[in-house]
């Protein structure tokens, strides 16, 4: 099963302005990101603590979604 950040690295985009892209290429800069993953909790209190490159938890939530969307 696929992690949270391997499934965010397949929306990187460098020339990309939407939100979730940026997200993808700052969280692929982030050495401490939980890349194994798979729990909203324990990604959504690191995000909350730790990533001050993500302007808005709406735009992991859309992530979340579409992570959990993409296993089904």
């Amino acid at each position: 099963m696929k992690s949270f950040y391997q499934y965010l690295m397949t929306e990187r985009n460098p020339k990309s302005t939407e939100p979730v892209a940026q997200f993808a290429n700052n969280a692929f800069y982030d050495q401490s990101f939980p890349k194994q993953s798979t729990d909203y909790d324990e990604i959504s209190e690191y995000l909350e603590e730790n990533a001050s490159y993500l302007p808005s938890m709406t735009i992991f939530d859309d992530a979340w979604m579409d992570f959990q969307n993409s296993k089904h």
